[in-house]
């Protein structure tokens, strides 16, 4: 390119320049139009065309870069029109990706780095070719230096882009071992073993907290039961109406599809497991065994997670004949490969009236292939036991309420290269098994629920065995034990005047309520609660239920809150946020508490909330009272851009054109993103005698560069004040 065109161009290059540092600098009040919107969207498909050229030129530069070439006119013109047409390429590829960027969804550390990369691109790329210009001061050491700068801005570009389209391990995934570790079914969770694999390997890429594709993120159980912009994921127990399945079962080519067109679909197996999972109510810690014997969840769990557990080790015999496993399948027997292409074979028979020696005896053909074996409630005898021995490379062998006693181990320590043996409900007792464990070589995991086993034996079996792991931690069998819900407070307010009497409640009779109320986490050896605790300040009581026979509760944090001084006036001198009036000014002092689940009336009705304005609270006492502190009860959820304040004003005096400023404080705010939960936050401040209060509270007005929503208002919500 040469002469006035050439002069032209440039100057539309300078002109780019300004118009990309223009918008990075008014970026925070940018507002898309929709019409403008399908041009940020082109960003995706021009993107490459900068990437290609920039790179052809940058090799060009680096490599053939030689006196003769470069006093070549044709060469000259032809690497300085395609360096040109590359940088004004990368330019216009900017401003739609700036443009793009407006529309959400995106995580905001990624996006972040993606964008300063590529305008370093684009900047950088302007600043060589104005020096290019000049060929005086463009010599090798300039070229090659520029080319490399270049070229890692272009390749730190392309990998913070890839990873907002595809996910972070996206590029490696393929040859990195990331398999999750083989878990024994007695211990196995629905969600945290079935469920959140499926998730993490094909719907986790786009939605995350880097990349909020619908805005919706799941990574964990809290935001999966939130939901995304089009809904919540579930109904439970109703998995027909649930959004998630109907996404899922959309033809291919229906833009609502997922996973999209393009990435990896979800198997016929994973599809069931889902729809399995929302069926029994979407439960985040249910464990497999736990749920009824022939539910078809139970019954595909276990399947698939023998087939992972054994599935992709390698097997040095041949497959058995295809014919001869179909033919040993039966109404009451089946037999499976453990995983695609594999020769190893998994082995279930159900049914305890149609077993017979016969059942294991034409399993011979097979013997060297079967690694899984179930046999469950069988009614199993010495000989049967003598013929399983025989499965040389059994790996997995479920015995479970069968009548397998100390004879019997004796008989299968000869499979030497058994894993996991289950012997819930059996009669072994501990002499048979600290005789005999110790001649199984390879063992990894013993099953004694419901043995009749002591914890003091199981314990010693687990010290004398440490290379074994015994699950069996009480006599009741793992089918019977329910996790107790957390205890509860019984007040009907949990703010009080002076002092309060603690009642804490369980719906389970018979229940140990355990509590702590220093900050410790409770345990079996923790106070127990008795109806005569008393408390005369705001306390946090960490609570946890005890039941024999049943698996205590999770620890919860209950709060009780002293509001001591009522003011007798209560003036809201500022406006409230349309969705959340709460109940206009009463709302401070009316002994009602918000909460931040989504599903409670306290969520809309209870909370006071301030954007873009500040809350203004001004209090009377016709009688002077001593004040020593005020507290406000926020709820913060940073997902949703909800934030503490931003600073807090006390003032103070006999009236109000009388007032003083007494403290000011700034709370601390959070620097990333995390689970809802609700803060009480107090100012302190010297004891004095005070007639009137004014409480201000600014909300934050540009929230942090991390944050999605960066720059924009924050949402500040209240539910009361506690004066004391």
């Amino acid at each position: 390119m040469k002469g006035r065109p050439y002069v032209y161009v440039g100057n539309f290059l300078f002109a780019l320049n300004f118009f990309v540092l223009f918008i990075l600098v008014f970026e925070s009040d940018l507002q898309i139009p929709l019409w403008l919107q399908p041009v940020g969207r082109m960003h995706v498909l021009l993107l490459h065309f900068p990437i290609a050229l920039l790179l052809i030129s940058m090799v060009m530069e680096f490599v053939p870069f030689k006196t003769e070439n470069k006093n070549q006119p044709f060469y000259k013109n032809f690497t300085s029109t395609l360096f040109l047409v590359g940088v004004i390429a990368a330019g216009v590829t900017v401003v739609m990706g700036l443009f793009l960027s407006k529309e959400g969804g995106y995580g905001p550390e990624v996006l972040r780095w993606h964008k300063w990369w590529g305008v370093s691109v684009f900047f950088f790329g302007s600043l060589v070719f104005a020096v290019r210009k000049n060929s005086k001061r463009y010599d090798t050491a300039i070229a090659k230096s520029g080319a490399l700068v270049i070229t890692v801005c272009l390749i730190l570009t392309g990998h913070f882009g890839a990873t907002l389209t595809h996910g972070e391990s996206f590029i490696w995934k393929p040859i990195v071992d990331d398999t999750p570790e083989a878990v024994p079914i007695e211990q196995a969770k629905v969600f945290d073993h079935l469920i959140k694999p499926i998730l993490e390997s094909k719907c986790i890429g786009c939605h995350n907290p880097d990349k909020l594709k619908g805005k919706l993120v799941l990574t964990d159980s809290v935001f999966i039961w939130k939901g995304g912009k089009s809904g919540k994921l579930f109904v439970a127990g109703n998995p027909e109406n649930s959004l998630l399945m109907k996404r899922i079962h959309l033809q291919p080519e229906n833009k609502k599809h997922m996973p999209p067109s393009g990435n990896t679909q979800l198997t016929q197996e994973e599809k069931e497991l889902l729809h399995g999972w929302i069926k029994t109510n979407v439960k985040f810690n249910q464990r497999i065994i736990t749920l009824p014997q022939n539910d078809s969840l139970r019954l595909r769990a276990i399947a698939f997670l023998n087939s992972n557990e054994t599935g992709d080790e390698p097997f040095d015999f041949e497959a058995a004949d295809a014919e001869t496993v179909e033919m040993l399948n039966t109404d009451y027997r089946v037999v499976s490969p453990v995983a695609k292409n594999s020769p190893a074979l998994s082995v279930n028979i159900y049914s305890k009236e149609n077993f017979s020696a016969e059942t294991l005896n034409e399993l011979l053909d097979v013997k060297v292939q079967i690694v899984s074996l179930e046999l469950s409630k069988m009614p199993i005898t010495q000989i049967d036991l003598k013929r399983v021995a025989e499965f040389e490379n059994l790996r997995r062998l479920n015995l479970n309420f069968t009548d397998i006693a100390g004879e019997g181990l004796a008989t299968l320590t000869a499979l030497t290269k058994l894993k996991s043996l289950s012997l819930s409900g059996t009669k072994v007792n501990y002499q048979d098994l600290k005789k005999y464990i110790p001649d199984f070589k390879n063992l990894n995991t013993v099953a004694l629920w419901k043995t009749g086993l002591t914890p003091d034996e199981l314990m010693q079996l687990q010290t004398d065995n440490e290379n074994v792991q015994f699950l069996g931690i009480s006599k009741d069998d793992a089918l019977n034990l329910i996790k107790l819900n957390p205890p509860r407070l019984k007040h009907k307010s949990a703010v009080f005047d002076d002092s309060i009497q603690l009642q804490l409640f369980h719906p389970v009779r018979d229940v140990n309520i355990h509590f702590t109320t220093h900050g410790s986490e409770p345990d079996s050896t923790s106070q127990v609660f008795n109806n005569n605790t008393v408390l005369k300040k705001s306390t946090a009581i960490k609570t946890r239920a005890y039941k024999l026979g049943w698996l205590h509760s999770d620890v919860v944090t209950l709060n009780v809150y002293r509001s001591f001084h009522k003011p007798d006036s209560i003036r809201l001198l500022s406006r409230l946020n349309r969705v959340h009036p709460a109940n206009g000014a009463k709302t401070f002092f009316d002994h009602q508490l918000g909460t931040f689940n989504a599903n409670s009336p306290a969520w809309a009705n209870n909370w006071a909330g301030f954007n873009k304005n500040d809350l203004e609270l001004l209090l009377e006492f016709k009688t002077p009272r001593m004040i020593s502190s005020i507290a406000l009860n926020t709820l913060i959820e940073t997902e949703t851009s909800i934030f503490p304040p931003a600073t807090i004003e006390i003032w103070g005096g006999p009236s109000p054109t009388q007032l003083k400023l007494i403290t000011r404080m700034k709370p601390e705010h959070p620097k990333d993103y995390r689970k809802p939960f609700i803060q009480l936050i107090e100012c302190t401040m010297p004891q004095q005698k005070i007639s009137f209060l004014k409480v201000i509270a600014k909300p934050v007005m540009k929230l942090p560069g991390w944050h999605k929503n960066k720059d924009k208002p924050a949402l500040l919500l209240v539910d009361e004040v506690l004066v004391n």
